[in-house]
């Protein structure tokens, strides 16, 4: 879960997108993102700044970003490529998570950062395809028209068909192997294909197409937690985690994804009336198909079994917390993360 070069506390005016107190997801809170600081349970004192952790890695992977996807011929597909991947509006979420986890089991950042750009890419693809008028139909993505709606559908197919096995070749390329063996780069490379597959991302964007009754928790699984769950595993494969580190990661994951996804589904339902009317997607959220109160509580759920997942990293001290940290933001939404660095 990634955000222009300053990074601010929410102001006045923007605090009523947080969700509401009765149900603002008022677990019991080991850590909080929502101050400069982040305060950790009594028994601990430390000081962990979220914002300045993710803006120095988002500044480095936008910098191994554009050095990956240069402009070559033909080249309006690179520029097609180029502007999804590197738009400013991106949170680099996947890739600050993977660096994360990599680095709570000893690992090296330089280790992570190649499958790190590989999982932007994956990501800006999926968001590519997503938008296509026979998808989602979306006009915008991360503040800037879509790549169909600048480039034609034909290009945006062919820029996001591209991305993807530009992925793998970065992995496989730029991974230095004397830090990563063999065996955990192909755990890596197997995971993301899995995690876009036709069991993957690509069945959940199915269902939510087909609409079909009953389909909301796979669809939001599959959609968004997905990619998130991707991204923690992988980080782990990097930085050599046990099998049932990577359980946990999984499971992590993809509850801080559909979190994520559900908050957005809160807030945008709470500013509804404050906005033009949206076009009507052809999927569901929880609010669509449950209310706002019953997608409140499957919040609250998803923070608690984040955290219960992390509790069994403990053991590797302040390396977890930024992992803590990103629970608590998907949740709270406790400051702005400026992407133009």
């Amino acid at each position: 879960m990634a955000f222009t070069t300053a990074l601010s506390l929410p102001s006045a005016a923007r605090l009523h997108h947080r969700l509401p107190n009765r149900s603002s997801l008022s677990l019991p809170r080991t850590i909080r993102c929502s101050s400069p600081s982040i305060s950790v349970s009594p028994s601990k004192s430390m000081q962990f700044d979220l914002r300045s952790y993710w803006t120095t890695l988002i500044s480095e992977i936008n910098t191994k970003l554009e050095e990956a996807i240069p402009v070559k011929y033909p080249q309006q597909i690179y520029e097609a490529m180029r502007y999804s991947v590197l738009a400013k509006g991106g949170k680099r979420a996947p890739p600050v998570m993977c660096v994360a986890v990599c680095e709570l089991f000893g690992g090296d950042r330089l280790a992570a950062f190649p499958t790190a750009c590989a999982l932007e890419m994956v990501h800006a693809a999926s968001l590519i395809h997503d938008d296509l008028p026979c998808m989602d139909d979306d006009p915008s993505r991360r503040g800037q028209p879509s790549n169909h709606t600048v480039y034609g559908v034909d290009m945006a197919i062919l820029a996001g068909d591209a991305l993807f096995p530009l992925g793998f070749r970065h992995i496989v390329s730029h991974t230095p192997s004397h830090l990563v063996p063999e065996g955990q780069l192909i755990r890596v490379i197997a995971e993301i294909a899995r995690s876009v597959g036709s069991t993957g991302m690509a069945a959940g964007q199915f269902l939510d197409l087909e609409g079909a009754p009953n389909s909301v928790d796979f669809v939001q699984r599959k959609k968004f937690g997905e990619m998130a769950e991707c991204s923690a595993v992988c980080g782990g494969f990097l930085g050599g985690a046990a099998d049932d580190d990577i359980l946990r990661l999984r499971r992590y994951g993809r509850a801080v994804g559909m979190l994520y996804q559900v908050v957005d589904d809160v807030l945008k339902a709470k500013t509804k009336s404050e906005e033009d009317e949206e076009k009507k997607k052809k999927g569901k959220s929880y609010v669509d198909v449950y209310g706002m109160e019953k997608a409140m509580e499957v919040a609250e759920e998803l923070r608690a079994k984040a955290k219960r997942e992390l509790s069994g990293f403990d053991k590797y001290g302040d390396s977890v917390v930024p992992l803590y940290s990103f629970v608590d933001f998907a949740a709270e939404r406790g400051f702005t993360i400026d992407t133009s660095v």
